[in-house]
This record gives C-alpha cells, structure tokens and sequence, in this order.
C-alpha cells in the first residue's frame, strides 16, 4: 500500500545486498518469516480490540470527515446514485457517481476509499459509507495476508536429492574486476569526442598515446643528462 515498493525492499536488504546469492536467500526467508510472525500477531490484536479497517483507512477516512463539513450536495436521481457536489470555499462543482464509484477528484479511484464529496453524499443522504470501503482495508482481508506460515528449512545434509535443471554462469557476461568498465551506451553526434576514433600521437601519429606520452618526445630530464 505504498508508493515506492522498491525503495522498502531496498531498505530491508540493505545490509544483505553485497552477501552472496545463498546468503541473500536465507537472510530474506529469515525477515520475512519475522515479518510474517509480527504482522500476524499485530492484526489478530487489532481485532481482537475491535478495529474493523486498517490503520491507513482509519486515518484517511476521518480525515475526509473533518473536509465533508463544507460541501453543498444536489441529489440527481431517485436511486441515491447520481450527485453533484460544490465546495463553499472555491465554488468547485464534482460529479459522485455511487453506483459506478467513479468520482471527479479521482481519490477513490486511485486509493479505493471514500473521499470527503462521497462521505458528504452519505451524509445528506443518510447512506452506510463503509459500503465504499474496498475489502483490502479490511482487517479479516490483511489477518488472511499474514495466515501462511514458513516451513522449517533445516540443515541442508537433510534435504532431498535435487534432480531438476542447472544453472551454468555464462563466463562471458562477467564483469572485468579491474579497470574502466567498456560504455554500452549508443553515441549520438553530442558524443563527437567518442565517435572521433583513439586519439593519435601528434609527434609520431600512432595511435594509443597523446605527445606528452610519447616515447619518442625527449623530456627536460633525459636533455639535461646527455
């Protein structure tokens, strides 16, 4: 429920991303049997407490209460379904579609939560708001999440004989350990000191070396010696 995934995932492996590829394995089968474990317990007790959304919902959802106070509502139909919403403050006029929860803020549409224009529709029309509350927010739905347990992995002199297929490491595709890594980006015509070739010896025109390293230029300590 967040939006950046990878930024969470990066910060739990972060001190693991420079272990080898088994070690990065079973430090990840370890967090997450942790993780499991803690969020498992955490959200049987909210339960247990009474909470019936999560904490996100929660907030979000009373938040919007604290918005729907100044919104005028104009009911379109006799289903309770079409409405047209104007905020006092700018004068700014929404469609709320509850039937199709299709609003013109798009909050619903990108959180799955009702937004302060529907919380205001419920309102004025006397309407349960948590009908519009998508079943992940549920506390049953992230008890579910967390349900499954890890098997015990042991020591592996245990474990079965694997018969499946190989992996061989392609050689080739190694990264060089020392000097500058070869670019694979493709050259443009910004790039004209690159498309230009190796740069050639003004002194000797070979190429490979610029005049200051070539070894036929005679520098001020080899003139003095003679």
């Amino acid at each position: 429920m967040t939006t950046n995934l990878v930024e969470c995932i990066n910060f739990v492996l972060k001190g693991a991303r420079n272990l080898p590829v088994t070690a990065i394995v079973r430090s990840t089968f370890y967090r997450l049997n942790e993780l499991f474990t803690r969020k498992s317990a955490e959200a049987h007790e909210c339960v247990r407490n009474g909470f019936m959304y999560s904490e996100f919902a929660t907030k979000r959802v009373e938040e919007s209460f604290r918005r729907a106070g100044n919104i005028v509502v104009n009911q379109f139909d006799r289903r309770n379904e079409m409405f047209e919403v104007r905020k006092m403050q700018d004068g700014s006029v929404y469609t709320v579609n509850l039937a199709q929860r299709h609003y013109d803020c798009g909050h619903f549409q990108v959180e799955q939560l009702p937004c302060h224009h529907v919380l205001a529709c419920c309102a004025n029309q006397h309407l349960d708001w948590k009908v519009y509350v998508h079943d992940v927010y549920k506390m049953s739905e992230i008890c579910n999440v967390y349900r499954g347990e890890f098997v015990l992995m042991g020591d592996p002199s245990t474990w079965d004989r694997y018969e499946g297929a190989k992996v061989i490491a392609n050689w080739t595709l190694r990264r060089a350990t020392k000097g500058r890594p070869k670019s694979t980006r493709y050259l443009n015509e910004m790039d004209s000191r690159d498309m230009h070739g190796p740069h050639r010896c003004t002194v000797c025109e070979r190429e490979g070396h610029s005049r200051s390293r070539c070894p036929q230029c005679v520098g001020p300590s080899s003139a003095g010696g003679h």
